[in-house]
């Protein structure tokens, strides 16, 4: 399915559009982490939750859930806050 790419991670990636096969956004993510090595790190914490500072839509609804079930005709897109002052 066709992943998102938001501009701080494309250090990873190199394009803004990616594509990546899993039942469960969980899956998906460690699909791409496969495919571009310390990815997952940055959207998903070490106890399996996103980042406070990430977002991802599937389908432009926000997702909450890495158990979330995904169709291979859906979009996703990573969604990073910008913070500072």
């Amino acid at each position: 399915m066709r992943v998102l790419v938001p501009g701080p991670l494309l250090s990873y990636t190199a394009k803004r559009e990616v594509e990546a096969v899993g039942a469960t956004l969980a899956d998906l993510l460690q699909d791409m982490e496969r495919q571009y090595p310390g990815l997952r790190f940055r959207i998903i914490d070490e106890q399996g939750h996103v980042r406070p500072h990430m977002r991802i839509f599937i389908n432009g609804k926000q997702a909450f859930e890495t158990e979330r079930t995904l169709q291979p005709d859906d979009e996703v897109q990573l969604v990073q806050a910008l913070s500072g002052g």
